[in-house]
């Protein structure tokens, strides 16, 4: 696992553990280099944003109780792949971050003058 620094170079702290996110189902957005989609943005979740994820083919709202999955909602923080939310950006759909949650890998993806506009 890649340390746990977010974006402000300070520890990475908890995304969500109701709903338990990240890729290690650790509650934060650490990363390794096995995450090939960088699921490193701890978002704040929107309907138009789920939305946009869905129609890109990635359906964050539908449970997939098979994977222990229980489907999301606006409202709910969930660590999403880096390149999903800054296309969302770039279609006007993007989602408020939690920049303290959002690891540091994102910045390879990100800049952080992007992130900044959207944190809470």
């Amino acid at each position: 696992m890649n340390p746990s620094i977010n974006v402000l170079g300070t520890e990475l702290e908890s995304c969500s553990t109701k709903p338990l996110t990240g890729w290690f189902r650790d509650g934060c957005c650490n990363t390794d280099q096995n995450d090939r989609g960088s699921h490193t943005v701890c978002c704040i979740l929107t309907d138009e944003f789920l939305q946009f994820a869905k129609s890109q083919g990635n359906d964050l709202i539908t449970p997939a109780p098979q994977y222990n999955f229980p489907g999301l909602k606006a409202g709910e923080k969930w660590c999403v792949c880096a390149r999903t939310w800054l296309d969302a950006v770039n279609n006007s759909v993007a989602c408020p971050v939690s920049l303290e949650s959002t690891h540091e890998e994102a910045l390879a993806i990100i800049s952080i003058d992007i992130l900044e506009a959207y944190g809470v």
